[in-house]
């Protein structure tokens, strides 16, 4: 199957119209499958809870195929370590995150869409592996914290 431009586009249309303002499109067949390797597409609004994936079978890789992202890893207290900007053609165009790195992504422009790997099967994020100091999705306060997060990539940050 390739992955055209098209594709891109279809996937990002389903994140903008999506409450959550992100969608995935799955390749592998089942949750179940070995290898977990998935389109996500992220608005700029989309806010993704810092978490880590404590299982050491389970590191991840982000490859940005359009759009602009900025990539946060947290200590665990809540402490900013490191922000990297991932973006085709860009000077890093993508991240291999350990397991136990506590992290979140976010989209620094409108349709950004990244391909990502990891182990499977499919296991959602459970509540050790969420950082207990950001705001759970949905919260009053998510939109500061990613106000908060965006601003760490304007310029001169």
């Amino acid at each position: 199957m390739l992955i055209t431009q098209a594709m891109l586009a279809e996937v990002a249309a389903h994140a903008s119209a999506s409450p959550r303002r992100r969608r995935n499109r799955n390749f592998h067949a089942h949750e179940s499958a070995p290898c977990n390797r998935m389109l996500n597409a992220l608005q700029p609004d989309s806010y993704v809870q810092p978490h880590c994936h404590l299982d050491p079978s389970k590191d991840e890789s982000i490859i940005a195929l359009g759009g602009r992202f900025g990539v946060v890893m947290f200590d665990a207290f809540g402490r900013v370590v490191s922000h990297h900007v991932i973006a085709p053609g860009g000077d890093a165009v993508g991240i291999d995150i350990a397991h136990s790195t506590i992290h979140t992504i976010i989209a620094l422009e409108p349709d950004s869409v990244f391909f990502e790997a990891k182990a499977g099967p499919y296991v959602p994020v459970s509540a050790a592996e969420k950082a207990p100091w950001a705001p759970p999705e949905g919260a009053p306060e998510c939109g500061a914290f990613l106000a908060r997060m965006h601003a760490l990539f304007e310029a001169g940050h």
